[in-house]
């Protein structure tokens, strides 16, 4: 993950490393401030064009919000073949934002080397109690509270259901 390239609109391309640091030095701006941190992850099917194929494109966004302050977000794209129904789609969303907060959270915790802004991290994903989804919110919560995280639906998921998916 660490040579994944990460898009961003205020800074351009960045490498995992730099956006952990802008992230740092965002959260070190104001230390007394109260901060979000929020990955998701949304999805688009795609079919090639060339032989009908059938692949899905996942969009994860890290955003760092200062309450009353504004943020910022990156976002990276990842193409991921073999997906077939809705309930692997949303598995994996949910699977991209985890395995990306196993290696994020602690690579910012160690920038942070023991300073500890006020932040809270959430991930949020991408299903609700309206729609084809809401058969599955308890079991995808489970998977994300069950790795130590809090889990945000819809329409509280802004990360999935508007940031990353902006660039799907």
């Amino acid at each position: 993950m660490n040579r994944t390239i990460f898009q961003s609109a205020t800074h351009g391309e960045k490498k995992f490393e730099e956006v952990i640091d802008l992230i740092k030095q965002f959260l070190e701006d104001d230390p007394h401030a109260e901060y979000s941190l929020v990955i998701g992850t949304d999805s688009q099917e795609k079919v090639d064009n060339g032989n009908g194929k059938k692949s899905i494109n996942l969009i994860t966004a890290v955003v760092v919000h200062r309450k009353g302050f504004g943020g910022k977000y990156f976002w990276q794209r990842k193409k991921i073949n073999n997906i077939h129904t809705l309930r692997e789609k949303i598995y994996a969303e949910t699977f991209a934002s985890l395995n990306f907060a196993g290696n994020f959270v602690p690579n910012l915790k160690k920038a942070l080397n023991g300073t500890s802004p006020n932040y809270h991290l959430e991930i949020h994903v991408d299903v609700g109690e309206h729609g084809d989804t809401r058969e599955m919110i308890k079991e995808v919560v489970g998977m994300v509270t069950g790795n130590g995280f809090v889990a945000k639906t819809k329409p509280e998921s802004f990360g999935a259901s508007y940031v990353a998916d902006r660039h799907t």
